[in-house]
Protein backbone atom coordinates (compact mmCIF):
# COMPACT_ATOMS: atom_id res chain seq x y z
CA UNK A 1 0.00 0.00 0.00
CA UNK A 2 1.22 3.69 -0.86
CA UNK A 3 1.79 5.66 2.31
CA UNK A 4 3.65 8.59 0.97
CA UNK A 5 4.60 10.35 -2.57
CA UNK A 6 8.06 11.78 -3.60
CA UNK A 7 8.26 14.58 -5.84
CA UNK A 8 11.57 14.53 -8.07
CA UNK A 9 11.71 18.99 -8.39
CA UNK A 10 12.61 19.90 -12.07
CA UNK A 11 10.96 18.81 -14.43
CA UNK A 12 8.35 17.14 -12.29
CA UNK A 13 7.40 20.23 -9.54
CA UNK A 14 9.43 22.96 -11.43
CA UNK A 15 9.81 23.81 -15.04
CA UNK A 16 13.60 24.61 -14.38
CA UNK A 17 14.06 21.56 -16.95
CA UNK A 18 14.11 24.35 -19.73
CA UNK A 19 16.93 26.09 -18.39
CA UNK A 20 19.47 23.49 -18.96
CA UNK A 21 19.03 23.53 -22.65
CA UNK A 22 19.58 27.17 -23.20
CA UNK A 23 22.40 27.31 -20.34
CA UNK A 24 24.64 23.94 -21.88
CA UNK A 25 23.55 25.49 -25.42
CA UNK A 26 25.43 28.59 -24.25
CA UNK A 27 28.27 26.87 -22.24
CA UNK A 28 29.43 24.65 -25.09
CA UNK A 29 29.23 27.52 -28.01
CA UNK A 30 31.44 29.53 -25.68
CA UNK A 31 34.23 26.64 -26.78
CA UNK A 32 33.19 26.35 -30.09
CA UNK A 33 30.86 23.55 -29.65
CA UNK A 34 27.07 22.60 -31.00
CA UNK A 35 25.05 21.04 -28.13
CA UNK A 36 23.65 18.30 -29.42
CA UNK A 37 20.37 18.37 -27.00
CA UNK A 38 17.84 14.75 -28.23
CA UNK A 39 21.21 13.23 -27.39
CA UNK A 40 22.80 14.52 -24.30
CA UNK A 41 20.71 15.82 -22.44
CA UNK A 42 19.37 12.41 -20.86
CA UNK A 43 22.74 11.47 -20.08
CA UNK A 44 22.54 14.69 -18.28
CA UNK A 45 19.48 14.86 -16.30
CA UNK A 46 19.63 14.12 -12.49
CA UNK A 47 23.16 14.96 -12.67
CA UNK A 48 24.96 17.57 -10.33
CA UNK A 49 27.12 20.47 -11.96
CA UNK A 50 30.26 18.36 -11.60
CA UNK A 51 29.17 15.32 -13.24
CA UNK A 52 27.53 16.90 -15.88
CA UNK A 53 30.69 18.62 -16.68
CA UNK A 54 32.81 15.42 -16.32
CA UNK A 55 30.01 13.84 -18.91
CA UNK A 56 30.36 16.72 -21.27
CA UNK A 57 34.41 16.53 -21.34
CA UNK A 58 33.88 12.61 -22.42
CA UNK A 59 32.05 13.65 -25.41
CA UNK A 60 33.05 16.47 -26.62
CA UNK A 61 37.10 18.12 -26.94
CA UNK A 62 36.25 19.80 -23.90
CA UNK A 63 39.71 21.51 -22.56
CA UNK A 64 40.29 23.36 -19.16
CA UNK A 65 40.04 22.39 -15.25
CA UNK A 66 37.03 20.63 -14.54
CA UNK A 67 35.97 23.14 -11.65
CA UNK A 68 36.86 26.24 -13.84
CA UNK A 69 34.37 24.56 -16.39
CA UNK A 70 31.76 23.89 -13.11
CA UNK A 71 31.70 27.66 -11.66
CA UNK A 72 31.82 29.10 -15.47
CA UNK A 73 28.11 26.74 -16.59
CA UNK A 74 26.97 27.57 -12.69
CA UNK A 75 27.22 31.05 -13.81
CA UNK A 76 25.31 30.67 -16.66
CA UNK A 77 22.39 28.57 -15.58
CA UNK A 78 21.68 30.68 -12.29
CA UNK A 79 20.58 33.38 -14.15
CA UNK A 80 17.67 31.91 -15.88
CA UNK A 81 16.44 30.12 -12.57
CA UNK A 82 14.23 33.67 -11.26
CA UNK A 83 12.11 32.63 -14.10
CA UNK A 84 11.07 29.05 -12.94
CA UNK A 85 7.27 28.11 -12.61
CA UNK A 86 5.51 25.52 -11.32
CA UNK A 87 4.49 22.37 -14.11
CA UNK A 88 1.30 22.59 -15.05
CA UNK A 89 -1.45 20.68 -13.03
CA UNK A 90 1.12 19.93 -10.16
CA UNK A 91 -0.51 22.33 -7.62
CA UNK A 92 -3.92 21.06 -8.43
CA UNK A 93 -2.41 17.22 -7.94
CA UNK A 94 -0.12 18.17 -4.91
CA UNK A 95 -3.62 19.55 -2.88
CA UNK A 96 -5.44 16.54 -3.23
CA UNK A 97 -2.41 14.08 -2.67
CA UNK A 98 -1.08 16.29 0.54
CA UNK A 99 -4.29 15.04 2.09
CA UNK A 100 -3.69 11.52 1.84
CA UNK A 101 -0.11 10.81 1.73
CA UNK A 102 3.10 12.22 3.18
CA UNK A 103 4.88 13.92 0.57
CA UNK A 104 8.89 15.07 0.23
CA UNK A 105 11.03 15.99 -2.21
CA UNK A 106 14.33 14.61 -3.57
CA UNK A 107 16.43 17.03 -6.10
CA UNK A 108 19.87 16.37 -7.64
CA UNK A 109 20.52 20.50 -7.90
CA UNK A 110 22.60 22.71 -5.54
CA UNK A 111 21.17 24.23 -2.51
CA UNK A 112 21.62 27.64 -4.11
CA UNK A 113 19.45 26.89 -7.33
CA UNK A 114 17.05 25.34 -4.62
CA UNK A 115 16.83 28.27 -2.33
CA UNK A 116 16.35 30.22 -5.94
CA UNK A 117 13.30 28.46 -6.59
CA UNK A 118 11.98 28.15 -3.10
CA UNK A 119 12.44 31.67 -2.22
CA UNK A 120 9.84 32.26 -4.98
CA UNK A 121 7.46 29.33 -5.21
CA UNK A 122 7.15 28.30 -1.38
CA UNK A 123 8.17 24.89 -1.91
CA UNK A 124 9.47 24.44 1.34
CA UNK A 125 6.08 25.54 3.20
CA UNK A 126 4.51 23.07 0.10
CA UNK A 127 6.61 20.27 1.49
CA UNK A 128 6.42 20.96 5.29
CA UNK A 129 10.56 21.80 4.91
CA UNK A 130 10.90 17.70 3.57
CA UNK A 131 12.64 18.94 0.93
CA UNK A 132 16.01 17.37 -0.05
CA UNK A 133 18.89 17.23 -2.29
CA UNK A 134 22.01 15.60 -3.09
CA UNK A 135 23.79 17.82 -1.04
CA UNK A 136 21.84 15.86 2.49
CA UNK A 137 23.69 12.76 1.38
CA UNK A 138 27.69 13.81 -0.29
CA UNK A 139 26.42 14.49 -3.07
CA UNK A 140 25.59 11.17 -4.56
CA UNK A 141 23.54 11.73 -7.96
CA UNK A 142 20.80 9.50 -9.38
CA UNK A 143 20.47 6.52 -10.49
CA UNK A 144 22.27 5.65 -7.57
CA UNK A 145 19.02 5.40 -5.03
CA UNK A 146 20.48 7.10 -1.86
CA UNK A 147 18.42 10.04 -1.88
CA UNK A 148 15.06 8.74 -2.62
CA UNK A 149 15.91 6.23 0.54
CA UNK A 150 16.99 9.15 2.50
CA UNK A 151 13.75 10.68 2.05
CA UNK A 152 12.01 7.90 2.69
CA UNK A 153 13.53 7.45 6.12
CA UNK A 154 12.99 11.31 6.77
CA UNK A 155 8.89 11.20 6.03
CA UNK A 156 9.23 7.99 8.13
CA UNK A 157 8.10 5.86 5.54
CA UNK A 158 9.41 2.22 4.24
CA UNK A 159 10.70 2.22 0.69
CA UNK A 160 7.92 -0.06 -0.70
CA UNK A 161 5.26 2.40 0.71
CA UNK A 162 6.80 5.31 -1.49
CA UNK A 163 5.75 6.43 -4.84
CA UNK A 164 8.44 8.37 -6.79
CA UNK A 165 7.27 11.06 -9.31
CA UNK A 166 10.23 11.02 -12.38
CA UNK A 167 10.74 12.70 -15.48
CA UNK A 168 14.08 11.06 -16.42
CA UNK A 169 16.07 7.61 -16.84
CA UNK A 170 18.42 8.49 -14.48
CA UNK A 171 15.46 9.08 -12.21
CA UNK A 172 13.60 6.14 -12.75
CA UNK A 173 16.47 3.50 -12.42
CA UNK A 174 17.04 5.51 -8.71
CA UNK A 175 13.51 4.63 -7.98
CA UNK A 176 13.19 1.21 -8.95
CA UNK A 177 16.21 0.37 -7.12
CA UNK A 178 15.38 1.91 -4.02
CA UNK A 179 12.15 -0.48 -4.44
CA UNK A 180 9.98 1.84 -5.16
CA UNK A 181 6.89 2.26 -7.48
CA UNK A 182 7.55 4.80 -10.20
CA UNK A 183 5.20 7.23 -12.21
CA UNK A 184 7.18 9.15 -15.03
CA UNK A 185 6.15 12.33 -16.45
CA UNK A 186 6.91 13.60 -20.06
CA UNK A 187 7.46 17.00 -19.72
CA UNK A 188 11.11 17.13 -20.75
CA UNK A 189 11.70 13.44 -21.77
CA UNK A 190 10.44 11.59 -24.66
CA UNK A 191 8.19 8.75 -23.90
CA UNK A 192 10.37 5.71 -24.96
CA UNK A 193 13.06 6.55 -22.68
CA UNK A 194 11.05 6.49 -19.89
CA UNK A 195 10.15 2.93 -20.48
CA UNK A 196 11.29 1.55 -16.79
CA UNK A 197 8.66 3.50 -15.14
CA UNK A 198 5.62 1.66 -13.75
CA UNK A 199 3.37 4.19 -15.49
CA UNK A 200 3.99 6.70 -17.59
CA UNK A 201 1.59 10.10 -18.15
CA UNK A 202 1.89 13.06 -20.16
CA UNK A 203 0.50 15.36 -17.83
CA UNK A 204 -1.19 15.73 -14.19
CA UNK A 205 -4.47 15.26 -15.32
CA UNK A 206 -3.82 11.47 -16.45
CA UNK A 207 -2.89 10.37 -13.05
CA UNK A 208 -6.01 8.83 -11.47
CA UNK A 209 -5.53 8.71 -8.16
CA UNK A 210 -7.74 5.78 -7.21
CA UNK A 211 -5.72 4.05 -10.19
CA UNK A 212 -1.88 4.45 -9.53
CA UNK A 213 -2.62 5.26 -5.66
Amino acid sequence: MIKAVIFDLEGVIVDSERHWDKSDTKFLKNHGIKYDSKRIKPLLMGKNLHEGVKILQGIYDLRGEVEDLVQERRDIIINLYPTTNFIPGFKCFFNKVKKLYSTGVATSIERRFLEIIDNKLGISNLFNNHVYSIADIGFTSKPNPDIFLFVADKIKTKPEECLILEDSPNGIEAAKRAGMKCIALTTSTDRKRLKGADFIVDSYSQIELNRFL
